[in-house]
């Protein structure tokens, strides 16, 4: 066997390194994926039930409005902590994620209020399927919320004790990539619900 047979030989066995992915992340991805999915046909099945008739038709909330104004206000301020993580601008890192933390609370109490503007316009959980659909989008997206700001205040107390930093920045990739889902998610649901309420 010549020389240049056998390197090629060599070249075409050399094992090629796997794509590498933290596992944390990979399983976040994948619930992702699921969570999108289940918007995905619950949306779906809005659209279907819409058709069908017996729809009641109705504003949304006003409140609506500004929760989305503070949702992209909580991106920002989360996506400049990411930022300062990775500058190692600790301080700036726990005060952005705090923000991000109160502006998440009040996205939920903006929510909480909008429920209740629907129960004073005579929208209920119960009764016409069009107002069980928006509590049940709205709804759920609330519980994805909660678990953000759960996060988030891990990710804050790992701020405090100095593990956040340009060295160790995969908690804080996670927190910033699951917030901005949700973030994006409720734009989504909005834009969706002016279209087809």
């Amino acid at each position: 066997m010549s020389v240049e047979n056998m390197i090629d030989l060599r070249i075409v066995e050399e094992p090629k390194k796997p794509l590498a992915m933290h596992p944390k992340k990979f399983g976040m991805w994948l619930f992702l994926a699921s969570v999108m999915m289940l918007f995905m046909s619950l949306t779906s099945a809005y659209i279907v039930r819409q058709a069908e008739g017996n729809w009641v038709y109705f504003e949304l909330p006003s409140l609506f409005y500004v929760t989305s104004v503070i949702i992209v206000m909580s991106s920002i301020a989360l996506q400049w902590a990411f930022y300062s993580a990775k500058r190692d601008k600790l301080e700036s890192v726990k005060v952005l994620v705090l923000v991000t933390s109160v502006l998440g609370v009040a996205f939920l109490v903006g929510q909480f209020f909008g429920w209740k503007q629907l129960v004073t316009n005579s929208i209920y959980l119960v009764g016409n399927p069009s107002g069980s659909f928006l509590y049940i989008l709205t709804g759920l997206h609330a519980l994805h919320v909660i678990s953000a700001i759960v996060f988030l205040l891990i990710v804050c107390a790992s701020a405090f004790k100095g593990k956040i930093h340009s060295k160790n920045m995969a908690q804080m990739e996670m927190c910033t990539t699951y917030w901005h889902f949700l973030g994006g998610l409720w734009l989504y649901l909005f834009i969706f619900l002016l279209l087809y309420r």
